[in-house]
């Protein structure tokens, strides 16, 4: 499952690519000791690509995350996005966070009406339009008035969607959005964001460590290795849409994934206990 695509296959003929990778790597420092977040990462990302990034807690990718989208910036390596390399935050790069990080002080239509406020060339009913209509796609639109703390957690995550979407960004960046969720919550939302993906065909990408949500979720799966994260392998998922986590299929390549995160972490321990 993981050989490289023949020049025939949909994934050999995707678009160039809108976000590109070269030898990243990223040190953190703290009084107590330094930590190798990542460690020469490479990889591309086509335009209307959906990838996952897997790989254990502590692997880098959430940092990885933050490089991409310039609220941080690489030791070493370059972060290209649009054939431009990036040096801080931009409205075509949007990141939805594992916390909704929604502004209880404003209803939910206000909530995605904020990040349209940085959108110069509409006007105010045009802005109102727009939340409204992403408001319906995730199936929120009668509780538009509604406060922040009046709805459940998966609501809150529809609404973080809404107004990550509102702006239309052209690269959606998810750090484990669906990690704090009920099971069932998670699995609804994972039909609606397939729908909402094929629709638009936003460039995504997914940052989680769960192995059957990455498989259901995206078109590859880039596996991390443990600290310092470096991407070991990937996973072309070549199953037809919409997918269900529960179905056989994901689960064939699910093992495959876990078996090879649990070498991965075998010769990780080994190699630390010869130190």
């Amino acid at each position: 499952m993981s050989d490289k695509p023949s020049a025939s296959s949909p994934i050999a003929q995707l678009p160039a690519p809108k976000i590109i990778l070269k030898a990243v790597s990223k040190r953190f420092f703290t009084d107590a000791c330094e930590i190798h977040s990542l460690d020469k990462v490479s990889f591309s990302v086509a335009e209307g690509e959906f990838v996952c990034l897997l790989g254990p807690s502590g692997c880098g990718k959430s940092t990885l995350l933050n490089l991409i989208a310039g609220l941080d910036f690489p030791d070493t390596g370059m972060v290209i996005a649009n054939g431009q390399p990036v040096f801080g935050p931009g409205s075509d790069r949007i990141v939805m966070f594992q916390e909704s990080a929604l502004f209880p002080w404003l209803n939910v239509i206000d909530n995605v009406l904020f990040g349209l406020k940085l959108q110069p060339h509409l006007n105010q009913r045009q802005r109102i339009v727009l939340a409204q209509s992403y408001l319906q796609l995730v199936g929120l639109a009668k509780f538009k008035h509604s406060n922040i703390h009046e709805l459940s957690g998966g609501m809150k995550q529809r609404v973080a969607l809404a107004r990550a979407l509102a702006p239309n960004p052209e690269v959606l960046l998810m750090d484990e959005p669906f990690a704090s969720l009920d099971a069932l919550t998670r699995e609804k939302l994972y039909d609606d964001l397939q729908t909402i993906w094929q629709r638009h065909k936003i460039t995504i990408l997914f940052v989680t460590h769960n192995v059957s949500e990455a498989v259901c979720l995206g078109d590859r799966v880039i596996i991390f290795s443990p600290s310092p994260g470096r991407n070991q392998e990937e996973f072309i998922i070549d199953l037809p849409r919409p997918r269900d986590i529960r179905s056989l299929e994901v689960a064939k390549y699910a093992a495959e994934i876990i078996q090879l995160l649990r070498d991965y972490m075998s010769v990780n321990a080994g190699q630390e206990g010869e130190e």
